[in-house]
């Protein structure tokens, strides 16, 4: 058996969240084991990357949308403090446009915007004309848009190259160092459970049989969380696969920029969006879909593909001479009530030590991955923000009964 692994946290899952988790923690001055075997090839190798708190608004989700807007706030210093250039990243803050292709649809995007003006959101309407001055390839039959100065975009796969780099950025000489991990951080091996020292969670259990033995473990794996072994008894991590399929296509030069903007639509009721790259290349998506198509192999509906397209035509017409370059479908973490699980278990005298859970994400990852980082920063650090006690990930799971308050020092029990 090969020598245990040691390290100040250990972050069990390598998606958007868990290398934001192990950034921070790094920045902290923790050693950190990020324990995936392929990191950033679940969903946030399929994530389009909108960072869009005032279009996500969804009704009776304004606790969510709290946790989303304080995020959006964090995005700026979050994509600077990274040791690659911001553009490196893909992070743009071009304003979003959100236009409706009917009668109806106008009406609905209407009803929208009171939603989000009655919430302190900036929706600004522009006429259509307005609208194709700013995006000449938009149809010119599109009923209406609006201008949401505050949602804006990144690249996933470009942001998680540019943390794993950043993650491998030190030295065999350096306290952050892991001896036993590739780059002095990376273990690319599956999680089988939690490891206890007593009342204390105390590391990771691989896949291998092999140990990490840390401080603090970060459940962050998504969809895998609730199969790990040795989770505190009681405890429900009700997330379920939520699959979305997406398309990339190429712009042919004599078509570049096809948009300058995200644009996000509404054809006849049903969202659709296409979100342009630096690189000349468009993300189109909105499926939502809890089948069993996917659930072995990520398999891509015929019919998401065929609505992504036609609905993405009728906006922009244009997108019909794109070339293909990929579809894919990946699943995310959804919750009964869209929100994350987010923070620590509580016990009957205080809190569960060495370990914190960030998993259920949903559609809101990319989105959320600076205030994920900031709140388990903080949780590593015993000075937890009371307001996102709301998203605790026991909050599901009765039999524990009721928390703590979240001025608890980390450390768990009193």
């Amino acid at each position: 058996m090969a020598e245990a692994i040691h390290a100040d946290v250990a972050v069990i899952g390598g998606g958007v969240i868990g290398l934001g988790i192990a950034h921070e923690a790094r920045r902290l001055g923790r050693s950190v084991a990020l324990i995936d075997p392929a990191p950033a090839t679940g969903a946030t190798f399929a994530a389009a990357g909108m960072l869009a708190p005032v279009s996500e608004l969804h009704y009776q989700e304004e606790d969510l949308l709290g946790l989303m807007l304080e995020s959006s706030k964090l995005w700026p210093s979050f994509a600077g403090g990274l040791r690659q250039a911001v553009e490196a990243t893909g992070y743009r803050t071009t304003p979003t446009l959100a236009v409706g292709a009917d009668a109806a649809d106008r009406r609905a995007l209407a009803d929208l915007r009171t939603v989000q003006l009655a919430a302190g959101l900036g929706v600004e309407p522009l006429s259509v004309r307005t609208a194709r001055e700013r995006e000449p390839l938009l149809s010119p039959q599109i009923s209406c848009a609006f201008e949401i100065p505050a949602d804006h975009q990144v690249d996933p796969r470009k942001l998680a190259g540019c943390l794993m780099a950043g993650l491998a950025a030190h030295s065999p000489g350096d306290d952050t160092w892991v001896g036993g991990a590739r780059d002095g951080f990376a273990v690319a091996d599956s999680a089988h459970g939690l490891l206890w020292d007593g009342r204390r969670v105390a590391g990771v259990e691989l896949g291998s049989g092999q140990s990490v033995l840390a401080g603090e473990t970060v459940v962050a794996n998504g969809l895998g969380a609730p199969a790990l072994a040795g989770l505190p008894e009681g405890l429900e991590l009700p997330v379920r696969p939520v699959y979305g399929d997406i398309l990339r296509l190429r712009v042919p030069a004599h078509l570049r920029p096809l948009l300058t903007a995200t644009v996000r639509g509404m054809v006849r009721g049903v969202p659709v969006y296409i979100v342009p790259r630096d690189d000349g290349t468009v993300v189109i998506g909105a499926t939502q879909r809890e089948d069993g198509l996917s659930a072995t192999s990520n398999a891509v509906s015929a019919g998401g593909v065929y609505q992504l397209l036609r609905d993405a035509q009728v906006l922009v017409p244009a997108v019909a001479e794109l070339e293909l370059l990929e579809a894919t479908a990946r699943a995310r973490p959804g919750t009964p009530d869209n929100a994350p699980l987010l923070g620590r278990v509580a016990e009957p005298d205080g809190y569960l030590a060495g370990l914190i859970v960030a998993t259920g994400f949903f559609r809101h990852g990319v989105l959320l991955t600076p205030v994920a980082a900031r709140i388990v920063g903080e949780l590593l650090t015993g000075s937890p923000d009371s307001r996102w006690s709301i998203f605790r990930p026991d909050r599901f799971s009765a039999s524990r009964g009721q928390p703590w308050p979240m001025e608890v020092p980390a450390g768990g029990h009193q």
